[in-house]
């Protein structure tokens, strides 16, 4: 049987700010990436979203990013390797307190938005990343994109590693995201969206925006928790897998 964990970005609401539908998503989903302050959230809300995951019985991993509030992370910060390494030990530190808390055991760390599409073709950056999370806690999953440094960056440190896809979002050949601002970066059409997750997960293929047909893995598939159809979304990727007959597992389960 085909197997796959479905995660979401989440907890990314700060102050009076609300970002997303945590509530609705989290029910559907099998692993969630709580931002950690530095791009997006703040105490309060990190300790709700560990509540609700609890509550769901979903698993818990933290989403460490740029300390950039107002480019929610997304933009490119000149930082080096032993930078990045002390802004993720920072964050997945901040996070487990929370989750130490409610009784829960961190299950992975997932690197956000530029750090993470930085450090998938950065070797060094990623290593950095990946020192700071075998030094706190060398049990703990890297979810990095499919066939990338950050990838390899864990596999060197012997750390466990899960292959992230997207549903939403198109590929370069060479297997890196397509830049946002990049005319055809988002897979706006759900049905398609839906029909490439299928692909990957079974066939380990998807198409680039050039048309070509790349290999790809697929262990983990995220999901957007933000947007105005987001919770439709989610909830027809389920069924699709559902119907599919593809498990949907914690990252635990599969690596």
């Amino acid at each position: 049987m085909y197997r796959i964990d479905l995660n979401s970005d989440l907890g990314e609401s700060f102050g009076a700010y609300k970002i997303g539908m945590d509530d609705k998503i989290i029910p559907l989903i099998s692993s969630a990436n709580v931002a950690c302050g530095f791009h997006a959230s703040d105490p309060v809300v990190m300790e709700k979203t560990i509540a609700m995951a609890k509550e769901a019985g979903i698993h818990v991993g933290a989403h460490p990013g740029f300390p950039d509030l107002m480019g929610f992370g997304r933009r490119n910060l000149a930082v080096t390797p032993e930078e990045a390494k002390a802004y993720t030990m920072y964050q997945i530190g901040a996070l487990n307190a929370f989750c130490k808390a409610k009784g829960m055991k961190l299950q992975h760390v997932k690197p956000h938005g530029a750090l993470y599409n930085m450090a998938a073709k950065d070797y060094a950056l990623a290593r950095g990343i990946c020192e700071a999370v075998r030094e706190v806690d060398d049990s703990l999953i890297v979810l990095g994109l499919s066939g990338s440094e950050m990838v390899r960056a864990a596999k060197d440190l012997g750390l466990r590693v899960a292959l992230e896809v997207f549903a939403d979002r198109a590929y370069e050949e060479d297997g890196s995201l397509v830049n946002r601002r990049k005319e055809g970066a988002m897979i706006l059409d759900e049905k398609e969206a839906i029909q490439r997750v299928i692909r990957m997960i079974k066939e380990g293929r998807v198409t680039a925006i050039t048309g070509k047909d790349i290999d790809i893995k697929a262990d983990s598939v995220c999901v957007h928790g933000d947007g105005a159809k987001a919770l439709a979304f989610v909830e027809e990727i389920r069924r699709a897998l559902q119907k599919e007959q593809i498990k949907i597992c914690t990252l635990d389960e599969i690596v």
